[in-house]
């Protein structure tokens, strides 16, 4: 059954966001991150910007998917500014069920519903092939990412 998630399911969230971690070779280990995680998906799981889509097997959450409303200035391929951000798409010990496709094409529905017109993600090896069959391409800039913490560090150096 794929359906949303509700605050009773924040900790299967945050178990699947650390499998999803573990699956791509991070140490997931940490329980403060954890703890941050909890509280992020409890401060938004009832937020309408939000969509957590969960999959549930025999009363236990199996795969989720998550997208977020990002408030991005109109561009050509996004007229109208707004896209979704679609992340933490991922499943623990049911793998090649179609599960994951599931949560994810709910995320997808529920964007459409929404009216945007573009979304965005960092797809693993083992997704692509759900993400191409749904129409995403790589663009030409990839994403690049700093860690911030250092430059405030340095910028309080006299």
């Amino acid at each position: 059954m794929v359906r949303r998630a509700r605050p009773t399911d924040v900790a299967a969230l945050v178990d699947l966001r650390a499998a999803m971690f573990e699956a791509m070779g991070t140490d997931a280990s940490g329980e403060e991150w954890r703890r941050q995680a909890a509280t992020w998906f409890e401060d938004r799981i009832d937020d309408a910007d939000y969509c957590f889509a969960v999959v549930e097997v025999d009363g236990r959450v199996v795969s989720c998917a998550v997208g977020a409303v990002r408030d991005a200035a109109p561009s050509p391929s996004a007229p109208h500014g707004r896209d979704v951000l679609i992340s933490n798409v991922c499943t623990a010990d049911s793998r090649g069920r179609g599960h994951g496709e599931a949560a994810f094409e709910a995320v997808m529905s529920w964007a459409g519903r929404l009216g945007i017109s573009r979304a965005e993600l960092m797809a693993t090896a083992s997704g692509r092939t759900i993400y191409e069959r749904a129409g995403f391409r790589e663009v030409t800039f990839p994403a690049m990412r700093a860690a911030l913490a250092h430059r405030s560090a340095e910028r309080r150096r006299p």
